[in-house]
């Protein structure tokens, strides 16, 4: 049965059966799943943070308009594709197949680029996958549909996004959205300091800690899903490593939530 990231499929500790008891293990249950990255519509363009989330996969699947080869053969680089024909690829692309039906990590998936396209029966597939619009969507239905946006440019207003499939070895999956932070002028942020980061002028709130923003929550959480340590956290964003600990742990069991839904059920000290 499909859950995906965030609301009324929304996982919880309770959800897992035996109930991991510290961020270790959460992070060692995850270890366990297999999963699989989706992305639509780059365009041409792999941004920083699209990469970071697909190294923890161990299959990408593109669903079309990738517009240069060089974006397959850098995909192919962190864990094996597979990938349909867009409207915008050209003469490059005639290799590439139209449709993919196949079974990926025990489940059995349809992609196509456009979901006009998508055929009448579609009895039988766990996943079904298409891109085109750039608009996230997820629904149900025979199956569960997912169009994961484009992580390319952005187009007009619209969201830069990705999905990951997070597959269980019974067969459960859950489908993660992930939110693209806009990064076309950041510089990497490993080596920049609390000023250039923008963590310096965050005021405390009356616990003696720097209050966090969103935007700064959101960074804390793409370095949760590098693997950064509890400490390491704690220090870069100057908090104690309890709340660490706290915010990463709620981050790990629910999958899909985003730093707005961390504030809220923390009840995080706000500075917007």
């Amino acid at each position: 049965m499909p859950r995906s990231g965030e609301g009324e499929w929304s996982i919880s500790l309770k959800m897992l059966g035996s109930a991991p008891s510290s961020v270790g293990s959460v992070l060692e249950w995850r270890e366990k799943m297999q999963r699989i990255g989706v992305v639509s519509d780059t365009h041409g363009r792999l941004r920083g943070e699209v990469i970071d989330i697909l190294k923890g996969c161990s299959q990408i699947l593109h669903a079309g308009d990738i517009n240069t080869p060089k974006v397959l053969e850098r995909l192919k680089e962190i864990a094996p594709v597979c990938a349909v024909r867009g409207n915008a690829d050209k003469e490059w692309a005639k290799a590439l197949p139209e449709t993919l039906d196949e079974e990926i990590c025990g489940l059995r998936i349809f992609m196509v680029h456009n979901k006009k396209e998508l055929p009448a029966d579609l009895s039988g597939y766990d996943l079904v996958i298409y891109g085109h619009s750039h608009k996230y969507e997820e629904r149900e239905g025979a199956c569960f549909y997912l169009n994961p946006g484009s992580c390319g440019s952005r187009r007009f207003s619209l969201p830069v996004t990705m999905a990951v499939v997070e597959v269980e070895d019974d067969g459960t999956f859950r489908v993660v959205k992930k939110d693209i932070v806009d990064d076309t002028d950041r510089k990497p942020r490993e080596n920049m300091t609390a000023d250039k980061a923008g963590l310096a002028d965050r005021r405390p709130d009356n616990t003696g800690q720097a209050a966090l923003t969103e935007k700064t929550l959101s960074m804390l959480l793409q370095d949760v899903d590098k693997g950064k340590s509890v400490s390491k956290i704690a220090a870069k964003y100057q908090i104690e490593e309890e709340m660490a600990e706290q915010i990463c742990r709620l981050y790990l069991t629910h999958p899909g939530i985003a730093a707005t839904g961390v504030l809220e059920k923390m009840a995080l000290p706000k500075d917007r």
